[in-house]
């Protein structure tokens, strides 16, 4: 059954005070009570007649006469208001009738039980000494709570050992549960229901003496509450006597009339209150005792003993009474003197005789005897009927209604009374079905089901009559609360009294949703017939004399019939109300509580909490609420009414209390389905009311105090005041709807009352913090260049590939090592912290003062670390936050935990995107319940919710090695062209992991230059050469000793040596370094690995040497002199056309004497002194050259080309296509035999190479130099002399003319020769003309047998001089088919190889070649004689 006080069966309840008794805890007494409340309907069939003997009146209330009934127990561990019990007998459920006081058998056994055992307590041990004491205090229970029917102490928990400890009487023992049986509890129950009904016929018989009975309106309330006591006096200064117990009784003994509130102050729980002075001489007799066949037994009261006490109010238990009342009390005296039937004097005495039975019904009706309380009630409500008592009429057909209701509970048949029905309807046996019928409806329930508007209409009409005597307004609102119940009842099962309805009415049991807004216009009663009934209840005005509970209990009560009826907005308005009402309530208990406390009411919250209480007793003191009474039912209470009225809250999905217990959910998913609650909630109500709502919810909180009150509703304030945006870059209005100076206020609260909390150990109270969209962003902060650890592939490792064997790697394949490290990489490294930018918004107008602000990761194990900040008003500031992840792997950065001052620490999810609330387009509900439906699925509009997370890799370990020193001064050289310098650098490994990898790469000024010429596709081949060349051959910076350890131990040094090379444009240079730790050969190494760069930035500055200033060749005909080749150190040449000249012009750019020296490839040296800025030539014999192919491609230094020569792009013609291509054969095997150097003859002492790479062949220079493909040798000879030549002869000599064709090539070469002789210095007309004077044996051309490669053959002819003189003889040899590879196959244009085609056609065909002896014969003639 439920505690509700307004229950619509309430005056049918016995009301039972639970007082705790000896030493108990409170968790225990509130165990107990629950045992008692599981057994709180008790049947009387199960309940035995009052056994005790000596009785000598019959009992009226016997169980035995109606065993279909039951009694139903309103357990209560308050004494009732004085409001409340001032209107007893009108009321007479409202008064208690049994003390059960609660003692824990598990104590029994504790030495320091009760101080009482001292005094009277004796017992041969400390179980027994501590009953006696329980024996005593139950004694005093009796003395203090006189007009209680029935006193029983229960011991729980409690076994009687085997030497049987007795029990006094007026005590018993209850087992543990475990060893209680399934009757146990009921058993108790029973006994105590046949104590109370053998008592109440002695108070029943007390009312039938009476002759008038008070009603409760008669007299001012001031009066009632003024002479009503029905317990302890609380102002009596024996009330402060406490006995066991080591706490104080606080002032304020009596507790408020919630039903469901358990007193828990430290007095209270260890003891009842204490007695107080005097006794009572009331006309309600107090504690009847029950008269014993003895010689000290008294009769039975009769009426003439109450004839005295009728002249006094009944409800007015006071000892004395008081003399301003003394009038009052003449004028309600009833005389027994009559004037005959239908005086004034009859009137009252059949008044009085009515009003008795009305009393006497009650009774009946509480003692479950329903059938016997009809019988009376109908005869009070005939009687009252017709003596025109309204208020006596209306609230004996309320009974008999309560009759009737708990019958049809029953299943019991019942018969409505006559007086109950219409008038209409009194005078016809015969009623009408009423339509629509359910015919498997009992007959009975039908009749009451139509019967019961009207009749509450009836029985609110006589309440609300106005006359001499009025109903006050708290009986009046809580009966019409009681009869809303009813209606509703029977309206949320549709029109009807079936089972369901009755367990709603006696039972209590609710709903299990409310009823929507959707309209129930066939139903009665409907919706609005009851809302008309049940606002009569309101007290709309201050004048109706209610107390603040009382106010307080009938506005709950109205607002709990709104709820289920679906009149949310309503109850809101109620709530509303409510709250005002309390927040009065509280102010002004808080200061009567403060002025107890000895401090000022304005001392704030810290004067009036548990922490100023010296006996540390809990709660709030100036109200007495224990921590439970404000968790379990305000907080919720003011939840609904900010709900009712569209409170922008935390989490609308999950109350705060259950999240409290079961843990906040701060994920993604979470996080976001708050947000879209969030919005829904700003689009339903208005602002302003809302923010109303919020600050009365603020002053409620605070003058309880609920420190957790204060803290939400202060933050709900601030968060439905904000806009719930997140700006975006279009800066939208993000401003919170209240004024600055109250978000201060708010914040300053919200910090002041979390400092409170803290001090007084609950830390666990803490605000939500208003804003999601907290964090926006979080990005890694970019490492220096020297940490940031590169990932590289496995086949970038050097060694791991054919075309990467070492590790120093030629220039023209890629390096990856040498890209620019990506700083925005997302790579840590393990064990070194790093460091994020945190972006935080705040859209407030006040400082957000951030205690502590930590990353929140997923992944390998990460220690982050916190921060400190304070966020400016409206504005977005970055704050930079450090961690350190302890091992390799990877992370997830998904979010952030802050814990801004006086809110909770929680994790906030990562939104840059902008976003703003929007409202759907599509309403399909309305009301409240619009912000209970779920959004409609996959309508999120066009700003989808995205929460941001930050990937992150984690590598393992890596070492730290920074440049110790170096042998340049500031980094910075100063080098002459052509000279090399070797200086070296000391690095040293600051870490504690080793370094086993080390590779060292280069940069410098002239590199971009010339790759930037190399991506020219206008440049020749021949340039392009010439840039490779540069590039790999002529690097700025090298290691002179690759092979040396590139191993640096943790915390070793290690030391490396570089060369530079001095070149024209070198301005600067960089040597990089990337090193790390693989800890596996690399051979081994399976994945990616990371490593770290360190540079050394150079400064270098080039100044000329030695420059090349001309060039140019000399051919050599005959031998060189002797002493020539003798001075240069070389061996004379056999041929004489072997060597040719070659002039070199040098000038000396360097403002000191330079020595060059010239070498050729035959060992011949030329050393030569150059003054400052003088020029030197210098001559030095080079061999002449051979070419296989001068006509082949110039080939790419670069490997990284899928071809090997270079092809012109030019449009040139294919004769200068060769004759570049031969220039630059040629070129390069001049440049091939020769070396120049020089070297300072002063100190410093320099030397370096000269540059001749930028010389230049002419053609000249070309034909000087080369050896063709085939070679002319003419010589004379004798026939009888052939093996010597001769360079003399006689005219008319027979000669013979030899000419030696030598094929130099590697390929036969078929051709014919042609000796042509002339005459020495002439003319040509004359020269050729020596028919006359040159004769031949044979034809001068002569075709030769094919010449394979590397052959001879000789032309012999025979010839004689006619005259003297000087002959000159010449040979030339043409060819006369193009041979390709020995075959005679002529040159044809190849299909099969694309790169052999396009060299085809930009050297074009191959065509008949022609030679000529480079050298003539000179033949000298002479005569005879």
């Amino acid at each position: 059954m439920s505690l509700d006080p307004l229950l619509p069966i309430a005056p049918a309840r016995v009301k039972a005070l639970l007082l705790p008794l000896g030493k108990i805890k409170a968790a225990r007494f509130a165990s107990f009570a629950e045992r008692l409340q599981a057994e709180h309907v008790v049947q009387l069939r199960d309940i035995s007649a009052d056994g005790r003997p000596n009785r000598t009146s019959p009992d009226m209330f016997s169980p035995l006469a109606y065993p279909d009934g039951a009694m139903l127990y309103d357990l209560i561990a308050h004494v009732p208001p004085p409001s409340h019990l001032a209107l007893s007998p009108f009321d007479l459920f409202r008064e208690p009738m049994a003390v059960i006081a609660i003692a824990d058998g598990t104590e029994l056994g504790d030495v320091t039980y009760s101080k009482r055992a001292s005094m009277n307590g004796k017992g041969p041990t400390p179980v027994e000494k501590n009953i006696r004491a329980l024996y005593q205090e139950l004694e005093e229970l009796r003395d203090n709570y006189p007009k209680a029917l029935i006193h029983r102490v229960l011991i729980f928990d409690y076994v009687s050992p085997s030497h049987e400890v007795p029990i006094p009487e007026g005590m018993a023992a209850i087992p543990p549960p475990e060893e209680s049986k399934r009757t146990t509890m009921k058993t108790v129950m029973c006994d105590i229901s046949s104590l109370l009904l053998a008592e109440m016929t002695t108070l029943g018989k007390s009312y039938e003496a009476m002759t008038a009975i008070e009603s409760p309106g008669g007299y001012s309330l001031a009066r009632q509450l003024s002479t009503t006591s029905w317990g302890p006096d609380a102002t009596s200064p024996t009330s402060f006597t406490r006995r066991n117990s080591q706490f104080a009784i606080p002032q304020h003994l009596q507790r408020s009339s919630s039903a469901t509130g358990l007193d828990r102050s430290g007095g209270r729980l260890s003891l009842p209150p204490a007695p107080t002075g005097g006794s009572s001489s009331v006309s309600t007799p107090g504690r009847p005792s029950t008269p014993l066949k003895s010689n000290l037994s008294s009769p039975p009261l009769s009426a003439d003993d109450f004839s005295s006490a009728s002249s006094q109010r009944p409800e007015s238990p006071e000892t004395h009474p008081k003399p301003d009342f003394a009038e009052d009390a003449s004028r309600d005296r009833v005389s027994v003197q009559g004037f005959g039937p239908g005086g004034a004097n009859d009137r009252w005495r059949l008044k009085g005789k009515g009003r008795s039975a009305i009393v006497i019904g009650s009774m009946y009706l509480q003692a479950g005897r329903w059938g016997d309380s009809l019988k009376e009630l109908s005869e009070g409500a005939t009687a009252a009927k017709s003596l025109n008592d309204h208020i006596w009429h209306g609230k004996a057909l309320e009974l008999i209604l309560m009759n009737l209701l708990l019958l049809g509970w029953s299943g019991l048949t019942f018969q409505i009374p006559t007086v109950c029905l219409p008038t209409q309807d009194k005078h016809s046996s015969l009623k009408p079905e009423p339509e629509n019928a359910d015919q498997d409806q009992p007959r009975h329930l039908r009749y009451l089901q139509n019967l019961l508007p009207e009749l509450l209409e009836r029985i609110v009409g006589l309440y609300s009559r106005i006359s001499a005597e009025n109903v006050p307004h708290l009986p009046l609102a809580e009966t019409v609360i009681r009869f809303s119940k009813i209606l509703s009842a029977m309206h949320f099962c549709d029109g009807k009294l079936n089972q369901k309805a009755f367990d709603m009415i006696v039972n209590g049991k609710g709903l299990d949703k409310d009823l929507t807004t959707s309209p129930r216009l066939l139903i009665t009663p409907s919706r609005q017939h009851i809302l008309t009934l049940l606002f009569k209840a309101f007290p709309s005005t201050a004048t109706e004399m209610l107390t603040t509970v009382d106010r307080i209990s009938i506005l709950s009560g109205i607002a709990a019939v709104l709820g289920p009826l679906g009149y949310h907005r309503k109850k809101a308005m109620v709530t509303r109300e409510l709250v005002s009402v309390l927040i009065g309530g509280l102010v002004e208990a808080r200061t009567r509580g403060a002025a107890d406390a000895g401090v000022h009411p304005a001392a704030g919250l810290v004067a009036l909490t548990p922490g100023g209480n010296a006996q540390g007793a809990t709660g709030a003191m100036a109200l007495d609420l224990a921590e439970g009474d404000i968790e379990q039912g305000i907080e919720a209470f003011l939840e609904l009414l900010c709900k009712s009225y569209g409170v922008v809250g935390f989490d609308r999905a999950k109350p705060r209390r259950q999240s409290m217990r079961e843990g906040f959910d701060d994920s993604d998913d979470a996080v976001i389905a708050r947000i879209r609650g969030q919005m829904k909630t700003r689009f339903f109500g208005f602002p302003d009311i809302k923010l109303n709502i919020l600050r009365a919810c603020i002053n409620f909180s605070e003058a309880l105090p609920d420190f957790n009150g204060v803290l939400k509703f202060s933050s709900d304030l601030m968060r439905t005041a904000g806009s719930g945006v997140a700006p975006g870059p279009r800066r939208e209005d993000a401003s919170p709807k209240i004024h600055r100076d109250e978000q201060i206020r708010l914040v300053s609260n919200i910090s002041r009352t979390s400092n409170l909390v803290k001090r007084l150990g609950m830390s666990h109270l803490t605000a939500e913090f208003w804003d999601e969209f907290l964090v926006r962003e979080i990005k890694l902060e970019p490492l220096s260049s020297t940490r940031i650890p590169i990932p590289h592939a496995r086949s970038v490792l050097p060694g791991a590939t054919i075309t990467r064997t070492s590790q120093d790697v030629n220039p023209f394949i890629y390096n990856p090592f040498l890209k620019e490290p990506d700083e925005t990489a997302a790579n840590l490294v393990a064990g070194e912290p790093a460091k994020f930018r945190v972006t935080i918004q705040n859209t407030y107008d006040v400082e957000l003062d951030i205690e502590s602000i930590r990353l929140e990761t997923d992944g390998v194990d990460f220690e982050a670390m916190k921060e400190t900040a304070i966020i400016g008003p409206y504005r977005t500031q970055a704050v930079r936050l450090q961690g350190v992840a302890k091992e390799s792997g990877s992370i997830t950065v998904t979010g952030a935990i802050i814990k801004v001052k006086g809110c909770r620490e929680r994790r906030f999810a990562v939104f840059p995107k902008h976003w703003k609330p929007y409202q759907e387009d599509k309403i399909k509900v309305k009301g409240i319940a619009s912000v209970s439906v779920p959004m409609m699925s996959g309508k999120y509009h066009d700003q989808p919710l995205e929460p941001f997370s930050l990937e992150l890799n984690v590598t393992q370990p890596q070492p730290l090695v920074i440049v110790k020193s170096t042998t340049l001064p500031q980094s910075s050289v100063m080098i002459l062209e052509g000279e090399r310098q070797i200086f070296s650098v000391t690095l040293q490994n600051q870490s504690t992991t080793p370094v086993d990898f080390m590779l060292f790469s280069f940069k410098d000024s002239t590199q971009e230059p010339l790759q930037t010429a190399l991506a020219n596709r206008d440049a020749t081949p021949a340039e392009l050469y010439e840039y490779e060349l540069i590039l790999i051959k002529k690097q700025a910076l090298r290691l002179p000793h690759n092979n040396s350890s590139r191993n640096i131990a943790p915390g070793g040094e290690a030391t490396f040596e570089f060369e530079i090379l001095g070149k024209p444009g070198l301005t600067h240079a960089t040597i990089q370094i990337d090193y790390t730790y693989l800890g596996v050969p690399r051979e081994e190494v399976k994945e990616d690995f990371y490593t770290r760069q360190i540079s050394v930035p150079l400064t270098v500055t080039v100044n000329a040497s030695v420059e090349l200033a001309r060039i140019d060749v000399l051919p050599m005909h005959g031998l060189i002199p002797q002493p020539l080749w003798e001075r240069l150190g070389g061996t004379k040449p056999i041929k004489p056309d072997e060597y040719c000249l070659l002039s070199v012009d040098l000038r000396n750019a360097w403002p000191s004497q330079m020595a060059v020296h010239l070498e050729n490839e035959a060992g011949m040296a030329v050393e030569e002194g150059i003054l400052p800025g003088k020029t030197s030539r210098i001559i030095i014999p080079v061999k002449r050259v051979y070419l296989e192919d001068p006509h082949a491609s110039i080939p790419s230094l670069n490997p990284s080309k899928d071809k090997q020569f270079v092809v012109s792009t030019s449009k040139i013609s294919p004769e200068m296509e060769r004759a570049n291509r031969e220039a630059f054969w040629y070129r390069e095997r001049i440049l091939d035999c020769l070396k120049a150097t020089w070297r300072t003859t002063a100190v410093p002492k320099r030397n370096g190479t000269v540059e001749l790479r930028n010389i230049r062949l002419t053609t000249r220079m070309i034909d000087i130099v080369k050896v063709g493909e085939v070679g002319i040798d003419i010589s004379v000879e004798r026939p009888s002399e052939s093996e010597s030549s001769i360079s003399t002869a006689y005219v008319d000599e027979f000669i013979q003319v030899r000419v030696r064709v030598t094929n130099r090539t590697s390929r036969p070469v078929s051709s014919l020769v042609r000796l042509l002789p002339a005459l020495c210095h002439r003319s040509v007309n004359i020269a050729l003309d020596y028919t006359r004077k040159f004769v031949w044996n044979g034809t001068l051309q002569q075709l030769l047998p094919e010449l394979q490669g590397g052959a001879s053959t000789d032309f012999v002819i025979g010839v004689t001089a006619l005259c003297r003189g000087e002959f000159e003889l010449t040979a030339s040899v043409e060819e006369i088919q193009v041979m390709e590879d020995g075959s005679e196959k002529p040159k044809e244009r190849p299909q099969s190889d694309n790169t052999q085609t396009r060299e085809d056609a930009a050297i074009g065909m191959k065509e008949r070649r022609m030679w000529h002896s480079r050298r003539p014969c000179i033949l000298t003639v002479k005569d005879s004689d």
